[in-house]
């Protein structure tokens, strides 16, 4: 028996290395934007839902709450966010995709799609999907963790 554990073929490993490759691909295709796939997340969660608070926000793209603060500060240094209280709780900050917030993330929907075509270009079309529902599997199964 081997001292050391088989880490390479452990399912955490293979999913940080996914994940590795995913941001090494995200990087890439958006360097000219200066943004990260959390940001990139927030700008589309906001366009959708317009308003919504930080914290049920951070829920929405799976993000820890204490930190998305410090995240949807440097969207808002950009001026691609706009913050400001709730005028029924002041304490509760609510947040809108400003024009030009809007206009880098529909720019970078093309480059996005790219990340995504590229990394799964290993990967048959039944393959693709089965990777989606099982990913989509393991998340649910978990949910209560988040």
């Amino acid at each position: 028996m081997p001292k050391s554990f088989n880490f390479s073929e452990a399912p955490g490993h293979q999913i940080r290395r996914a994940h590795q490759l995913s941001i090494a691909l995200f990087m890439e295709e958006t360097a000219g934007f200066d943004v990260t796939p959390v940001q990139f997340a927030i700008l589309n969660a906001l366009m959708d839902d317009p308003g919504e608070d930080q914290i049920t926000l951070a829920g929405r793209v799976a993000f820890d709450a204490a930190t998305s603060g410090s995240v949807i500060g440097r969207l808002e240094a950009k001026g691609w966010v706009r913050r400001e209280a709730d005028p029924a709780d002041r304490r509760r900050k609510l947040l809108w995709v400003t024009p030009e917030g809007e206009r880098v993330a529909l720019e970078m929907k093309r480059a996005v799609s790219t990340v995504q075509s590229r990394l799964l270009e290993p990967l048959k079309k039944a393959e693709r999907e089965q990777l989606g529902f099982l990913l989509g599997k393991l998340i649910a199964g978990h949910e209560d963790m988040a």
